[in-house]
């Protein structure tokens, strides 16, 4: 839970710790799912970042058979990712970008649009598509949202969201 600092509540440190995030079902498993991954080559470091922990989720639940796919930046993502999930080739899709803030409101133009099309994407297809995209202030923020093994990485958390979404959809559905 976050916490109260000088009257400023601390999301950063809850965030850090995993306080705030879902826990993965238990018994959940993705054999049998196809799962495609739209990634940003902007800020092509992060995004490997994010990559490698896109891979250890999807590894960690038994997914084998991914598709990947990437885009020139994280506006482009939206319409790959639609693209891909009406292809009805995958179960669901991951996203994964970082947009980081600069002097201009090129930040809010491209970190609202990538993340209105990827919901878009979702609703009009279907499939689930999953929002591993950080819309961050600096490169620090972003490198503590893609950490390695046993850290935060919210590429590992949107695979493992893709997952359990691609299954409770196949429950719902079939």
């Amino acid at each position: 839970m976050a916490t109260k600092a000088s009257g400023v509540t601390d999301y950063a440190a809850a965030m850090a710790s995993g306080d705030e995030r879902a826990s993965v079902p238990e018994g959940l498993t993705g054999e049998g799912l196809r799962i495609g991954v739209v990634r940003a080559r902007w800020n092509a470091g992060i995004v490997d970042r994010l990559a490698k922990g896109v891979d250890r989720g999807l590894a960690s639940l038994g997914v084998t058979d991914v598709v990947a796919h990437s885009v020139p930046g994280s506006f482009e993502i939206p319409l790959a990712a639609k693209t891909l999930a009406a292809s009805g080739t995958v179960d669901a899709v991951v996203c994964i970008g970082a947009v980081i803030r600069g002097e201009t409101t090129h930040y809010e133009l491209v970190s609202g649009e990538c993340g209105r099309g990827v919901q878009q994407a979702q609703l009009d297809t279907g499939v689930p598509v999953l929002f591993g995209v950080l819309t961050v202030e600096n490169e620090a923020q972003a490198e503590a949202r893609s950490q390695g093994p046993g850290g935060h990485n919210v590429g590992e958390e949107a695979a493992l969201g893709a997952v359990e979404m691609a299954k409770l959809i196949r429950a719902v559905t079939r």
